[in-house]
């Protein structure tokens, strides 16, 4: 038998050495995770000088030795929080991360009662199902490119019961039966300057690169198609959400701006301070 806190700090100096940045709280969840218990309960476990038998352990070691080599925590244990949610991630599906958060507080506030949302980009599903699930009274509707990450929207929406219309697709082109009666598009798409390395292993050798770059030198060109198609699906006076890289928190507004097809473009912080997400108004048809 191996003392909880013992095997929790040894996992955590590993990790630690690796490179891994948030070390402890990742040791946890494996050890959570291949004990089939809560976070709680090993933090609990660790308290009380509780033990782990070693058959946990050594599926334990064996997790450790995976995310030391920086395969995302979420592929190991298949899950990710987002908002009130838990949802399915793994392979082939960008893993949505805190700061998207930000994009469906901005959708539910200027979404109307009864009012109909697109998700174009929707990965995981990740911001559509949590509109629908905060607000069960909108119509939400989402399209994504990529045949796995669809596969992990659809498993997703399944299995928490939303009633979410999801497509697979192009979103420069999503939904032509909805064009001018959608209340409020949100979007994440990819946004990445071509040519640019992600820093993290865990973004660089594990997200689709589908899900990651924009598409030109300044990763703005898909992102400003995604909102050419905003614009033809929202009703005059309809909102834009998109997020961004914060290096984008003046270009890409700016380039909205352009398109003369928006008004009241803002940008926005996310809780760290960083530019994250644009709004923007649709212009009278």
């Amino acid at each position: 038998m191996n003392d909880a806190r013992s095997v929790v700090s040894s996992a955590s100096a590993s990790l630690a050495a690796a490179g891994v940045h948030s070390a402890e709280s990742d040791a946890v969840t494996l050890l959570a995770h291949a004990w089939g218990r809560s976070t709680s309960d090993v933090r609990h476990a660790m308290i009380m000088r509780g033990t782990v038998d070693d058959e946990t352990h050594q599926r334990f070691e064996a997790l450790v030795g995976e995310r030391a080599r920086r395969t995302p925590l979420q592929h190991l244990t298949g899950r990710t929080g987002f908002r009130h949610l838990e949802l399915s991630v793994g392979p082939g599906v960008f893993v949505p991360r805190p700061e998207t958060e930000l994009l469906v507080d901005l959708a539910l506030a200027r979404l109307p009662r009864h009012g109909v949302l697109v998700d174009l980009c929707t990965g995981s599903g990740a911001i559509a199902l949590a509109v629908k699930q905060e607000r069960p009274d909108a119509s939400v509707h989402a399209v994504e490119l990529s045949d796995q990450a669809y596969a992990w929207a659809c498993r997703n929406r399944d299995d928490l019961h939303l009633d979410v219309e999801i497509t697979c697709g192009s979103a420069q082109s999503a939904f032509p039966s909805l064009d001018g009666e959608v209340d409020v598009v949100v979007s994440n798409p990819p946004y990445i300057p071509d040519g640019m390395v992600p820093v993290d292993p865990e973004v660089r050798d594990h997200d689709p690169d589908m899900a990651l770059f924009g598409g030109s030198t300044d990763g703005l060109r898909i992102p400003l198609e995604v909102a050419a198609r905003a614009a033809e699906l929202l009703r005059s006076g309809g909102v834009l959400v998109m997020e961004h890289a914060e290096t984008q928190g003046e270009s890409l507004p700016a380039a909205l701006q352009r398109q003369a097809l928006w008004a009241d473009v803002e940008d926005h912080d996310d809780l760290t301070g960083r530019p994250r997400a644009v709004s923007a108004v649709r212009a009278a048809r």
